[in-house]
């Protein structure tokens, strides 16, 4: 595990933050300087056709060693950070043969509990990375990064049987563009997993369908002591906007299958408000239903305003659910689930709350279901990974390798 271990830390001390606001792909200097490291270690394992794309997505093959016709597989990580909480001068903690209890962060000031986090009693014996308290890890998903790498260099120096396998690391993945830009004919796999989940057996190939909704409301203001019949505050209608979405249906409120709308961000003042939701729903029909809500409120709540006031409701799709695009081909879910169980774990095949590259990719033409990776509380200050669950996935990369080159290419 020592490799894997260097290659982590090496990873995450590089800060390739994604930045929402930028106009360019990928949005950081940081990724640049990734994706540049990630194209010199595929050349040094030997990896061929080995490319960098004028937006930072790196491409390389590990070529066959079989000389039997077999499926080209893929694996797929981003290089990308969360934008959720800072990620400068990231410095890990290594916590040896964790004994259980709470781990003090940094100078002690946040800590690492199983009150609130009570997965740590499962995790007694491993060496877990933490933070120091004051950033995030990275290893969402530079845990996937270090482990497609470690597998590779595994595969790269040993006898075991495989076929040509494909690797990709893509930017800007946690501001949904990390797709925007792969090459999927150029990529030539036959399908493809991205290793991007959490806990050791996690398993998806679905996912929520996902819509960003900006509500701009436009009112109109003018002096408070002479403000009757003529004022119309749009920030009143936005507490009533918001007001009359149904209130059970938000992310504090919902698990597994059920869908939401989460309110994220909300600016302005009198004279103009906007209100910024994403809307998530596993079912197709449910999703299309949840956008129309919005637009239909929008124009109930729009009646009677004067007439330079109005609610306008602003929808773009984010991603859909891969499973319709992933279920057709069921050799490649039962492949990853046979590789767990080779490996000793028992998968655990759950939905996505959320999105990967793989759910684009799916729709791109590119099957692309979601393997685990070992960390865990991404996005903020208490993200942990397991270095023993990290190794479990290499297993799992590397069992997958050897049982796509037992199936022969029609």
């Amino acid at each position: 595990m020592t490799q894997l271990l260097e290659r982590f830390l090496d990873y995450v001390a590089i800060e390739s933050q994604s930045r929402p606001q930028a106009r360019t792909v990928p949005s950081s200097e940081g990724q640049w300087l990734m994706a540049r490291k990630l194209q010199e270690e595929l050349l040094a394992l030997g990896f061929v056709d080995v490319t960098l794309s004028d937006h930072a997505v790196v491409m390389g093959t590990l070529p066959a060693n079989v000389d039997w016709p077999t499926p080209v597989i893929g694996f797929i990580s981003h290089m990308d950070t969360s934008p959720d909480f800072t990620a400068k001068h990231v410095a890990p903690q290594i916590i040896e043969d964790y004994r259980g209890g709470d781990i003090a962060l940094g100078n002690g000031e946040e800590a690492l509990s199983p009150v609130m986090f009570p997965v740590l009693h499962q995790l007694i014996g491993h060496t877990l990375i933490t933070t120091d308290g004051k950033t995030l890890l990275g290893a969402d998903d530079k845990a996937g990064i270090a482990e497609i790498m470690t597998a590779m260099a595994e595969l790269a120096a040993s006898d075991r049987p495989h076929g040509a396998i494909r690797v990709a690391f893509t930017p800007d993945e946690e501001i949904g563009r990390g797709t925007a830009h792969f090459d999927v004919e150029g990529f030539g796999a036959d399908w493809a997993y991205t290793m991007d989940g959490s806990r050791v057996g996690e398993f998806e190939f679905e996912n929520f369908n996902a819509a960003s909704a900006t509500v701009v409301i436009k009112g109109n203001n003018v002096h408070p002591g002479s403000a009757k019949g003529v004022m119309v505050n749009a920030l009143d209608l936005a507490m009533r906007f918001h007001s009359e979405l149904p209130p059970g249906e938000t992310p504090q409120n919902t698990a597994g299958y059920e869908g939401f709308f989460h309110l994220h961000q909300v600016k302005g003042g009198v004279e103009q408000a906007e209100l910024h939701y994403i809307v998530r729903d596993f079912d197709r029909d449910n999703f299309e239903k949840r956008k129309q809500l919005l637009v239909d409120l929008a124009k109930r709540l729009s009646r009677g305003l004067q007439a330079d006031c109005h609610i306008n409701v602003q929808l773009e799709d984010t991603y859909f659910n891969m499973r319709e695009k992933v279920e057709i081909y069921p050799h490649i879910i039962e492949l990853a689930l046979t590789a767990m169980r080779d490996c000793g774990i028992e998968p655990q095949v759950k939905p996505i709350r959320g999105g990967t590259d793989g759910a684009s990719l799916s729709w791109m033409g590119l099957p692309c279901p979601n393997i685990f990776t070992g960390g865990y509380n991404y996005h903020g200050k208490h993200e942990f990974a397991s270095l023993n669950q990290m190794a479990q996935a290499v297993q799992v990369i590397v069992r997958i390798a050897e049982l796509a080159a037992e199936k022969k290419s029609s």
